[in-house]
This record gives structure tokens, C-alpha cells and sequence, in this order.
């Protein structure tokens, strides 16, 4: 018996306003629902999808999309993703086949998209808070983190990063705009641990000096201080300090105070570097302390409409 006309209008009404108030498993379950009463819709196919990434449960995801695109719903924002699902679940023939289904250009190869596809703007965490970095992206949704996250993201420099198609924002680097994305989930967690230093200098020459010093294991030396006007991590942390205003003689708006991160694989290459800097000039450098207090990722919590563009 054909399902009335008029009970398939109301499935779908009540699954996109769960959709639209960011109720995910409630939209992905009546979503499911169409499906299973018009299995030969190609709409219902891909607004399922959508919920399942959205919730990360790729398999799903992908299976749907693909169900979609088989049954005539062969559109790019279907082919984009699932190739996004694909990836998360590491079926490259799969994503290779649907970013040229994109029409984007992929080098031969059977394995994972290793290229070089510019510079972009993450969120991470995009539904708790959320941080912006840089990132270079290696395929169209995955990303080598470049700048060194603060330690309560739950990430690192060099975690590899899934990230969605839609472009929520852009940033100004180096000169030019990139655009900025939302991670959808880490794929892979980056060797080096993410340290919070803390010293104090007289100019930015000198954070300049101890940045472009080599030593092994050590992968970026960050200045965070700009960043973290706010928040004194020095009291966070419970490192004895006295606030100062500025350094006698500098520019009024230098913080002798610094507070840097590092992307390194232990505390002692990094004291090391610190012990070093400090010694090629003692009357303009000190080294306080060395912290490593990293905090897992929140996971999405399954509602709320953190995908959207912030306002």
C-alpha cells in the first residue's frame, strides 16, 4: 500500500526543523524513516548523509551518498561529500573518484591524496568554543595543522584534520586571504606535544633569536601572547610572577612578559633550547618555566548548528 502524500510531507517538514535547530539524531532518525518509505529518493538519500556526517558516522554517510548519486542526485555538494566520507574512513579509490567527480584535479595513485593544496582556516572544535589555526591542506578535506594550538583544543601541531566543504569565514595570511573551515574530526594525532613556556625579554628581536635556533626535536616555538591579552597563563598555571606593565625603553605596547608554545616531543629538548637562548644574552633573557598540561578534544555533543558560518 502507497504511503499518503500528505504523511511523507509531514516527515520531511518535522526532519528539516530538527535539522535546522541542530537536533541531529532526531533528523538523521526521521530522515532514516523517508528513506525506508521512499528508498528511491535521492533527496531523502542525501539529507541522511548529511545528518550522519554531521554525527560522524561515516560508513553511513557514505553509503548514502553514493546511494544518492546512484539514483540520479548527481550534484557536486553529493560527490563533495562523500568524498569527505570516504576519507574518514580511509577508501581512497573512493575519494579520489569523487574529487574528480568535483572536478578537481588528483595525481595518479591508489593510496591517500598527499599534494600540496594551499593554506587554509581551521575551527577546531568548531562546536565547543572553537580556535582558529592555520593549516596547509594535503587532499581536499584533510589538513596538517600549522601553527601550534593552545593546549585546551585537544590538538597539536601537525595533527593531520578532517575538515568540511563550506567555507565559514576567511583570514588574512601572509598578505593574502585564505578561507577558514570547519574540522569535522582528527584523523590523526601529531608526535609532538604541545608546551607552554614561559620567559621574558626585552623586544620581539629576541623571541626572534630564540625561533630560528635549531634543536632536535623541537618543531615550532610560537608567541602566543598577543593572543592571550586576557588570559594570564602564568596564573593558570601557578608560576610565581609579578605583572608588569612594559620594559623601560621599549615600546609601550611590548610585554616583556611571554608566553610561547612549542610543538616538541619532550620537555627536556625544549628546556635545553630555553637554557641556551637565555645564556647568549642574560641581561635581556630569561626562562621561567616549562609546562605540559594538554587537554583532550570535546566531542560534538550531536546537536546545535556549530557547522554554520559564526556570527
Amino acid at each position: 500500500m502507497d504511503t499518503p502524500s500528505e504523511l511523507i510531507r509531514e516527515l520531511q517538514q518535522r526532519a528539516g526543523a530538527a535539522f535546522e535547530a541542530g537536533r541531529l539524531q532526531e533528523a538523521q532518525q526521521l530522515y532514516a524513516r523517508l528513506v525506508g518509505l521512499r528508498p528511491e529518493s535521492a533527496s531523502f538519500h542525501y539529507r541522511l548523509a548529511l545528518a550522519d556526517k554531521y554525527l560522524q558516522q561515516w560508513a553511513s554517510s557514505l553509503a548514502h551518498n553514493l546511494r544518492s548519486l546512484a539514483l540520479g542526485g548527481a550534484h557536486e555538494s553529493t560527490s563533495w561529500n562523500a568524498g569527505i566520507a570516504a576519507t574518514a574512513l580511509g577508501d581512497w579509490p573512493q575519494a579520489r573518484k569523487q574529487w574528480r567527480a568535483c572536478g578537481i584535479k588528483i595525481q595518479d595513485g591508489d593510496g591517500p591524496v598527499d599534494e600540496d593544496f594551499g593554506v587554509v582556516g581551521l575551527r577546531l572544535n568548531p562546536w565547543s568554543g572553537s580556535e582558529t589555526v592555520f593549516a596547509r591542506r594535503i587532499d581536499p578535506a584533510r589538513a596538517r595543522i600549522a601553527n601550534v594550538p593552545l593546549p585546551s583544543s585537544g590538538h597539536r601541531h601537525g595533527d593531520i584534520v578532517l575538515h568540511d566543504g563550506a567555507q565559514v569565514g576567511e583570514r588574512s595570511y601572509l598578505g593574502r586571504t585564505v578561507p577558514v573551515f570547519n574540522e569535522l574530526q582528527r584523523l590523526r594525532a601529531s608526535a609532538n606535544a604541545t608546551f607552554t613556556v614561559f620567559v621574558s625579554c626585552s623586544s620581539d628581536e629576541e623571541i626572534e633569536a630564540l625561533q630560528r635556533m635549531s634543536t632536535q626535536g623541537v618543531a615550532l616555538v610560537e608567541d602566543w601572547t598577543v593572543g592571550l591579552r586576557t588570559q594570564c597563563l602564568r596564573c593558570t598555571y601557578g608560576v610565581p610572577h609579578q605583572h608588569r606593565r612594559h620594559a623601560a625603553g621599549h615600546d609601550e605596547d611590548w610585554n616583556p612578559d611571554r608566553t610561547l608554545g612549542v610543538a616538541a616531543s619532550n620537555a627536556g629538548q625544549v628546556r635545553a633550547r630555553l637554557q641556551e637562548w637565555a645564556a647568549q644574552a642574560p641581561d635581556r633573557r630569561r626562562f621561567e618555566a616549562v609546562e605540559c598540561r594538554e587537554s583532550p578534544a570535546p566531542d560534538p555533543p550531536g546537536t546545535g548548528v556549530w557547522w554554520r558560518a559564526p556570527r
